[in-house]
């Protein structure tokens, strides 16, 4: 069958920005009443702090959170609460209530009352400085009483469950403690820090259990002596004593600050400050030279902020059924929450850390997560500190197509900080070269203390996780070499700093696999001369595998992408050409008379409920539209048993993005409408918990990726236009391509309406799959 490769030739350009200016504020979440509790909050964010706004009984509320506010045990911690109660109270009267999200500004506005009781409150976030602002005006006078609540006035010992927040989860060795923070009135404001002990942290206690103490003096610490926390302060405030009270189910108390006297204006600002220092005058230096610097910015300040979200919105989007604003349109809806979690992924732009996929900056009360865990506001589960590659790495992926590549350095910032640790891992146990990354990763580099296993067989691998759904599992960093490798060839930027880190993930594999083959044997590799990758993993679900698929998918992807690099000496070449020739080759089966991918050559039993066999497809693009063959990856998807049972749209669940890299538009649209519609929570993009936690940003991560592998896929120089977009779905869009190439466009009534190509001469390269039957986007490839 002969394809005929097409272009709409005669498109309208775009005007400039004007599209997403114009829709944009059609996606601002607007409130009219006030909420019940902090489950139906708002998130504000910026640079890399996150809060959650409410009003509550009369009360404007907020929790605020900060990147990298680790306590010793590796739980997240909040910053704190603050209430704010004005008088006379706008919010006590039956008028007017709204509450609105502005996302292209990046702030909260608030407004209550009418006629000359109408206040209106501006919440922010500057993007630039680690500063949260609040801007009260009044068409009368009032009086502002704001209180900073803590939960941390004292030690509190965690129990049972609760330990789910930290590093030790269902083990904790001895008795685990949240220790008290410092907090005081200080300049007529509030000063408020936690300093982590510096020692038997769970740093030390994960060195001891897993024998690295001989390296221990070569390791990174990034808990020992760190200091986070801030000062409150506001014009006219002063402080006004203690109190204590309960919010849903922890006590706190609060240090209270009100004006002196009544104002038609008030501000309050909390300045942040994070640095690891035994000292505490050393950390207070660095709060005074911030607050210092930001009085005299502070002209500036909100314009550069929204400046940012201004540019930030307009480096890509992605806007369903634009003519329409219905709540109840489905495809509308889908529109909406991508812009609302994008608006999320740029609250922590600028992290110490990556945005965690269990919550990011955005967790409340665990009991409206969970109503048996009646736990503090710092709970969540699956740890603070704790990095779960196949979960993070759903987080990250979107930023390609979406050019948010500054925003993926603390993803990559955290594996270069891990890397020494890594290769250390591979020295000491195993005498070999290259970097051993396992998964659940902590934040210093180890694998987690309880998924290494504390009840081990003294003669166990200390290399290894005592773990039924971990060990063997070797495979996930590769997924953030992609990501490095994409940014080299969607920016153009060079990537030469990450590569060593890429060529040391690779040499694992190969040394590692044959260190093992050479312990078993005579001979390191099989008798076609391949790497035995055995025992390995299917991600956690197909187990003790010989040649697991999503591996060897893995490697020869980043082999072969690796070899694209301009900067690659000769040497180089040819180390990884070997490795490349020495890999196995994808294993398959038949299935009702069907070829299809086989999750690993053998496996010893299915642990849990991912689908490896399509790992090929997604992320590793070895099928796909413009590949040879897709019709075995189809068949997988359509009559491979376990694809099939594990087949849904919760969490970190892809079966919307295989579908959508297979050109499977019906399949496609149905699970996207599932995974991107409303939450059933006030915010409609706080999906969750899934198999994690609320809000679940792995969950809105994979449903971001869907949507636009539906849009637009790329193999090599071709670009795929609506592989996967229902033609009935109206759209506009604008996303990223590889060689420094945006596609903007608009789709409406079935129509190609306008393109707009940049670079230009990449035009030719767009080949519109609008409307094309399954079977001819197969032949794509043949």
């Amino acid at each position: 069958m002969k394809i005929v490769f097409y272009l709409l030739t005669s498109f309208l350009l775009l005007p400039g920005n004007l599209l997403y200016a114009q829709d944009l504020k059609v996606y601002n979440p607007v409130w009219t009443s006030m909420s019940e509790n902090s489950s139906e909050s708002m998130p504000l964010g910026g640079g890399d702090i996150g809060l959650n706004v409410w009003v509550e009984n009369g009360d404007l509320l907020f929790y605020f959170s900060r990147s990298g506010t680790f306590d010793e045990h590796n739980t997240f911690l909040k910053l704190g609460r603050v209430r704010m109660k004005l008088s006379p109270n706008p919010f006590k009267t039956n008028g007017h209530f709204r509450q609105e999200l502005d996302l292209e500004k990046g702030s909260i506005h608030i407004e209550a009352g009418e006629g000359n009781r109408k206040t209106a409150i501006d919440l922010w976030v500057d993007v630039f400085q680690p500063v949260i602002h609040v801007e009260v005006e009044s068409a009368q006078k009032i009086n502002l009483e704001a209180a900073y609540e803590s939960w941390r006035y004292k030690n509190r010992p965690v129990k049972g469950a609760a330990n789910n927040a930290n590093s030790y989860k269902w083990a904790p060795q001895g008795e685990t403690i949240t220790f008290q923070d410092s907090i005081q009135f200080s300049n007529s404001g509030v000063l408020f820090y936690h300093h982590n002990r510096d020692e038997n942290t769970v740093f030390d206690v994960a060195v001891r259990q897993q024998g690295m103490e001989t390296v221990k003096d070569q390791m990174m610490d990034p808990i020992g002596n760190l200091t986070f926390g801030g000062w409150i302060k506001g014009d006219n405030l002063e402080p006004s004593g203690n109190q204590q009270g309960v919010y849903q189910d922890t006590d706190f108390k609060s240090w209270k600050l009100a004006s002196q006297e009544p104002a038609q204006k008030h501000s309050l600002e909390i300045y942040l400050h994070t640095k690891q220092t035994p000292d505490q005058d050393t950390w207070q230096s660095g709060l005074d030279s911030l607050i210092q610097n930001q009085v005299r910015s502070t002209k500036y300040a909100k314009a550069n902020t929204q400046a940012w979200w201004k540019t930030y919105w307009e480096k890509s989007y992605l806007i369903t059924d634009p003519g329409n604003k219905m709540e109840n349109d489905t495809v509308w809806q889908i529109g909406k929450n991508y812009q609302l979690f994008r608006y999320m992924l740029g609250c922590n732009a600028y992290g110490s850390y990556p945005t965690k996929f269990n919550g990011g900056l955005f967790t409340v009360d665990p009991v409206h997560t969970k109503e048996d865990m009646p736990f503090t506001p710092d709970h969540r589960n699956w740890g603070g500190g704790t990095m779960t590659a196949q979960n993070q790495r759903l987080v990250y992926f979107p930023m390609v197509r979406t050019g948010d590549f500054d925003m993926m350095k603390p993803q990559f910032d955290f594996y270069l900080r891990s890397w020494k640790i890594a290769k250390l891992r591979s020295q000491l146990y195993w005498g070999h070269d290259g970097a051993s990354f396992t998964e659940q990763l902590e934040n210093f580099g180890l694998p987690n203390p309880a998924e290494y296993g504390w009840d081990r067989p003294e003669d166990y691998d200390p290399g290894m996780q005592y773990n039924a759904w971990l060990e063997y599992q070797w495979d996930t960093v590769l997924e953030f070499c992609k990501m490095m490798l994409e940014t080299e060839k969607y920016s153009g930027k060079s990537i030469k700093e990450y590569l060593p880190f890429i060529e040391s993930c690779l040499r694992f594999f190969d040394e590692h696999y044959q260190y093992l083959a050479e312990n078993r044997g005579a001979k390191t590799l099989d008798q076609n001369g391949d790497l035995v990758l055995y025992p390995g993993s299917a991600n956690e679900t197909y187990k003790m595998a010989y040649n697991a698929t999503s591996t060897i998918a893995g490697l020869r992807t980043i082999l072969e992408s690796l070899l694209e690099l301009p900067y690659l000496d000769s040497t180089q070449v040819n180390h990884w050409e070997g490795m490349l020739d020495r890999l196995p080759p994808l294993s398959y089966r038949e299935i009702d008379g069907h070829k299809v991918i086989a999750p690993a050559k053998l496996w010893e039993r299915v642990n849990n409920t991912e689908t490896p066999q399509l790992y090929p497809v997604y992320p590793w693009g070895i099928y796909g539209l413009g590949r040879p063959d897709l019709q075995t990856a189809i068949n997988t998807y359509q009559y491979d048993p376990d694809a099939l049972e594990f087949r849904s749209h919760v969490g970190w669940k892809q079966d919307n993005i295989f579908a959508a890299r297979m050109g499977l538009t019906e399949e496609a649209a149905r699970l996207t409408l599932k995974k991107m519609g409303d939450s059933g929570r006030r915010f409609p993009a706080f999906w969750g918990p899934g198999f994690d936690w609320v809000p679940d940003h792995n969950w809105g991560g994979s449903g971001m990726i869907g949507m636009q592998e539906m849009l637009l896929q790329t193999d090599d120089q071709k670009i795929y236009l609506f592989p996967a977009w229902p033609k009935n779905w109206d759209v506009q869009f604008k996303l990223h391509a590889p060689y420094q190439t945006t596609i903007e466009g608009e789709l409406k009534d079935g129509q190609l309406k306008s393109l707009k190509v940049t670079p230009k001469e990449r035009e030719m390269d767009v080949v519109n799959l609008l409307g094309w039957s399954l079977q001819e986007k197969i032949m794509l490839g043949e």
